[in-house]
């Protein structure tokens, strides 16, 4: 059987103000192709199918095309929902899906699997929905769920016994963070510290497939666990990571061959790091004037309207940073107390300089300008 692993596709998130909408639609109708090239016989959806709860109205359009393509290029469709996710308002529309598109969001289903059968047998598509432990734990008040990690594994305990009445090739869907994730600027937002919603990998032993979501960039924790990532690039943190779906075929007795499938990034992500003077080059432009652009300036001192002179060059700049290459030495006198030891106006205005630009205290054409000005002040009192 031939699977398409995909997740966290995360309809109507924004990208620094800028709907990703448009860009997301053609990713996804590249998928649709590859899913007819490739002869897909399942595609999973492994959660965070939205981005909010409460998604606009264009966003559900989207996924309805997406999903009815799917199914019309030949593939049964599996979708779970993450934490993103309202598991009420995604599977409130289950019901009014055709046949052979189902959205798994109801806890107490986790251990009835859909089926889907081939030449060589039936496989079992267990679905897991995203599982926060202080709301799941009313459904099974003798489990001591206080843990992502205590939740998942009864989760599973849940799939095991069904696996016992359906023998034959079994896949799980789930959406949480599992051990052994390369840690990067990637990961999830809602990933907590301490290792309380960590997921031991054991807690998936037994499967012939674990399909992962949660994660925006790709991994294989083992040859049976996987996260296939985002289809689309959500933060510039992301931008050296590639999108696309795991192709996974499930063979007679449980043999597994993976290959990841690339899917086209409609505009790039690039950073770049080096006095504003230098970022506004004509080759920089030239060569990233489509891009989405993170701008990263080097520049001893703050300089003047960056973002609108960036946006001049750059139509797609979309985020700009100071990071001064060479910090000034700090005094490590308090604010208060060097103005307190100053002894002339210059000597106060060079403090507070020094104070609101990181230690960097006048240049020599600012100390003749504030000289003048204050000689011209003294002048003037002289008159009056």
């Amino acid at each position: 059987m031939r699977i398409l692993h995909t997740s966290d596709w995360h309809i109507g998130r924004t990208f620094h103000g800028h709907s990703t909408l448009v860009a997301l639609g053609e990713v996804l109708s590249a998928m649709v192709e590859q899913v007819r090239e490739n002869h897909v016989d399942v595609v999973i959806v492994a959660g965070d199918v939205f981005d909010s709860a409460t998604p606009a109205g264009p966003a559900y359009t989207l996924l309805g095309d997406t999903l009815v393509g799917l199914h019309e290029a030949g593939a049964r469709v599996i979708v779970t929902s993450g934490n993103h996710d309202s598991a009420a308002r995604l599977g409130f529309q289950a019901r009014l899906l055709r046949d052979g598109i189902h959205v798994l969001t109801d806890p107490l289903a986790i251990g009835d699997p859909i089926v889907v059968d081939d030449a060589d047998g039936a496989v079992h598509f267990y679905g897991i929905p995203y599982l926060e432990p202080a709301i799941v734990r009313r459904h099974w008040p003798d489990a001591p769920l206080r843990s992502q990690a205590q939740t998942m594994a009864h989760a599973m305990g849940l799939v095991r016994e069904a696996m016992e009445e359906n023998p034959g090739r079994s896949v799980a869907i789930a959406h949480c963070f599992a051990a052994g994730v390369e840690a990067t600027d990637g990961l999830e937002r809602e990933v907590r510290q301490g290792g309380l919603d960590v997921v031991p990998l054991s807690v998936f032993d037994g499967l012939d497939y674990v399909a992962l979501g949660h994660i925006h960039g790709r991994q294989k924790l083992t040859e049976r666990v996987r996260y296939a990532g985002a289809p689309l690039h959500y933060s510039f943190g992301e931008q050296h990571k590639e999108r696309g779906s795991w192709l996974i075929d499930l063979g007679p007795s449980g043999e597994l061959q993976a290959r990841w499938l690339p899917l086209p990034v409609p505009r790039r992500l690039v950073t770049l790091t080096a006095p504003l003077d230098e970022i506004l080059s004509e080759e920089n432009i030239r060569e990233h004037v489509d891009d989405w652009v993170c701008a990263v300036y080097t520049d001893t001192l703050p300089q003047t309207e960056p973002m609108r002179r960036l946006k001049e060059r750059f139509p797609f700049c979309a985020m700009v940073q100071h990071a001064p290459a060479v910090t000034a030495a700090q005094d490590e006198r308090s604010y208060a107390m060097r103005l307190s030891t100053a002894a002339t106006d210059a000597e106060r205005i060079e403090a507070f300089l020094g104070h609101v630009r990181g230690g960097e205290g006048p240049s020599d054409r600012e100390s003749e300008l504030i000289g003048d000005v204050l000689d011209e002040r003294v002048a003037a009192e002289a008159v009056a």
